[in-house]
Order: structure tokens, then sequence, then C-alpha cells
């Protein structure tokens, strides 16, 4: 099902932010290795999220339309866009992870602390999360009529999100990693409040909560560099 194919990405992305550290706490570092690495992050990461994609809009087109929409000379106008933008964000999964293979390589990125683009767990956490809130909503008995717009809505959504983060990937823009310069670090009391208050949403509204994370963290590339340009505006003051 939908849900469990989500919950499998998701579950890739955990074990994705760990295995590096394992393998050299295990001293199972090896160049076959970080090539199988990276072809497994292709299929979690590129090929999964532009299925479930099709999948939910073909689930929106209804059973008659939406059944051929799998297949890349579909006639159905929607099922040809979608297929473009699968194909895309495929394509730019692929480039973003070779270009972070070669970076890494090439020891160019320092001590970690940042990415060239949003790394593609983080694209294919927000597909699927969002797909995730949408197969919890359909579990509500008699939903409310916000609740019946808001499944709608993510159909539409969910192809225009993955032709965003398809682009991220491939940008320049820099990202933070999350593990190493939020998890890895000693922090004060005040971050660690806040840590336990994400876990707590979580924990209530898991769903909706982690659909919200992975959506502020693509969106936080594009503000920071936007307020940074704002701030770099000659005339610019702040407070103005």
């Amino acid at each position: 099902s939908l849900t469990m194919a989500c919950a499998l990405i998701l579950l890739g992305i955990l074990l994705d932010s760990v295995d590096g550290s394992v393998a050299r706490l295990t001293d199972g570092v090896t160049e076959i290795g970080g090539q199988l690495d990276a072809l497994a992050d292709l299929i979690t990461f590129g090929v999964a999220p532009a299925f479930i994609m099709l999948h939910i809009v073909s689930n929106g087109l209804g059973i008659e339309e939406g059944a051929s929409i799998f297949n890349p000379g579909t006639g159905n106008v929607i099922g040809r866009v979608c297929w473009g933008i699968a194909a895309l964000y495929v394509c730019c999964a692929a480039l973003r992870l070779a270009r972070f293979t070669v970076q890494t390589a090439a020891g160019r990125l320092g001590d970690h602390l940042s990415f060239s683009g949003l790394p593609s767990p983080g694209a294919a956490g927000l597909i699927a999360s969002t797909v995730l809130l949408q197969q919890h909503l359909y579990k509500i008995q008699d939903p409310s009529a916000f609740v019946s717009g808001l499944i709608s809505m993510i159909t539409i959504v969910v192809p225009i999100i993955t032709f965003a983060v398809a682009l991220l990937m491939i940008s320049s823009i820099r990202y933070k990693h999350t593990t190493n310069q939020y998890l890895r670090v000693n922090r004060s009391f005040g971050y660690t409040a806040w840590i336990a208050v994400a876990i707590i949403f979580c924990l209530v509204w898991f769903q909706e909560t982690l659909a919200i994370i992975f959506l502020l963290y693509a969106a936080s590339g594009p503000c920071r560099l936007l307020l940074s340009r704002i701030k770099a505006f000659p005339g610019t003051a702040v407070g103005d």
C-alpha cells in the first residue's frame, strides 16, 4: 500500500543518516560499499517517490482514467505531465547523488556540516510524508469539508512538490546537515526543550508534524538565501 511504501522511505531516511557512522565504527568503509549505497539511495529516494507520486495522481483521476497513467505513452494529458515530472525527479536525484559522491571523494565537503542542493533524503521525505498524511486523512470517519478539501488538494500539490524538490536537488542552494549540526554537538537547554516539544508533537500528531518538518527543511534553503540577499542589498538596514 501507499502507507507502507511511504513508511519504508522514511525508514530508509533514518538508516541513511546512520549508515556512514556504522560503517566507520565497524571499519567497513569500502569503495564498493559506497557505490552500492548510492545505488540504494537512488532507488529509495529517487525511483520510489516518483512512482508514489504517479500512484497518487492515478487514484485522484479515478480507476478508469488512472489505470493508463502508468504507461509513459498514455493519452491522458495529466498523465503525460506527471510522467515528465517523475522522469525529471529521478534524473535530478541521480545527478544530486553523483555530485555528492564526487564531492565526497574529492574531499570538498570539509566538516560535512552543509550540502549544496537539497539532499535526496529530504526531497523524498517531503513527498513521502505528504502522501502519508493524505493516507492518514483517508481513514477519518465522516471527515469535515476541510479534511476532504485537504485530501483533494494534496493530490494536486504532490506533483508540484515533486517538480520543486527536483529542481532544489540540483541547485547550489546551501542546506544544513541536520544530523551533524543538530544531533552530534552539544546544545543549550533551550534547544533541547525545542527537540522535546517536536517529539511530543510527533507522538500526538505524527503525520502532520512529519509533513511540516520536511516542508520547513525544504523551504529553509531558499528562505536563508532570500534573507541573505535582502541583507546584502545596499541601503537595507536591520529593522526596516
